[in-house]
């Protein structure tokens, strides 16, 4: 029951405040509006450092069926758990967003672009191509399940005070370098939960979920999760 509730929990505040900045830069009338890529990169790399750092020590903080599937993948955790934390990270995931729509309850009805109030909750490609919108999922996500296994295997211990940070610097570049074609999802949950929240959320004016494109940002980071630990372990053991 801990494992699960940290899991909710810290992927609850990863979703807060990583959908929370896209809201800041995205809303109208917000104090941060246009500030652009680099806040939002900024702010979603530190929003997973943040639920490392608070659950880490409990569950070990994978906040993403995409690290979740990886490690079972490769040994180092448990089938029979990841039913468990896949369920918390969804439902965490889902929380999260509706406690963003609440802090931006007044900034919705002032906001036009559809297009900008589903951005809060989950991504969207710049140019729209499924097979290469995929593609970019799984390299993207291939590099986090890589780099959160080498930056474990190299800070000890694992609950050690630099080990989020690294882990948060990793979310960061993966955005700034290959985020900008779809908005870098590299987590089914932080995707398929927050779209959830927005389908059934009374959002003025807000349009369709854009179901026919969720199927990228789930599939694709598996995909790149479970290739990502599986050279990990392939090259250094």
């Amino acid at each position: 029951m801990n494992s699960f509730m940290a899991e909710l929990v810290g992927t609850m505040l990863l979703v807060l405040l990583g959908d929370g900045v896209v809201a800041a830069v995205v809303l109208n009338k917000s104090k941060a509006e246009n500030s652009g890529w680099m806040v939002i990169t900024t702010g979603w790399g530190m929003a997973v450092a943040m639920g490392v750092y608070a659950v880490g020590r409990i569950s070990g903080a994978h906040l993403n069926p995409a690290i979740t599937l990886g490690l079972a993948a490769i040994g180092k955790f448990s089938w029979s758990a990841v039913p468990r934390y896949l369920a918390a990270q969804f439902l965490g995931a889902f929380l999260g967003a509706v406690i963003v729509w609440l802090a931006y309850l007044a900034h919705w009805p002032v906001t036009e672009d559809r297009g900008a109030k589903l951005g809060v909750f989950c991504t969207a490609p710049a140019i729209r191509k499924p097979p290469l919108n995929l593609l970019t999922e799984i390299i993207g996500t291939f590099v986090l399940m890589f780099g959160v296994l080498a930056i474990v295997a190299n800070t000890a211990p694992t609950q050690s005070g630099l080990t989020p940070l690294l882990i948060g610097f990793l979310v960061w570049s993966i955005g700034l370098s290959l985020g900008a074609p779809t908005g870098y999802a590299i987590n089914p949950a932080r995707d398929l939960g927050p779209r959830l929240a927005h389908a059934l959320l009374p959002i003025a004016g807000k349009g369709g979920s854009d179901w026919s494109y969720s199927w990228v940002p789930v599939v694709g980071p598996v995909i790149g999760g479970l290739l990502g630990a599986v050279a990990y372990v392939g090259i250094f053991g």
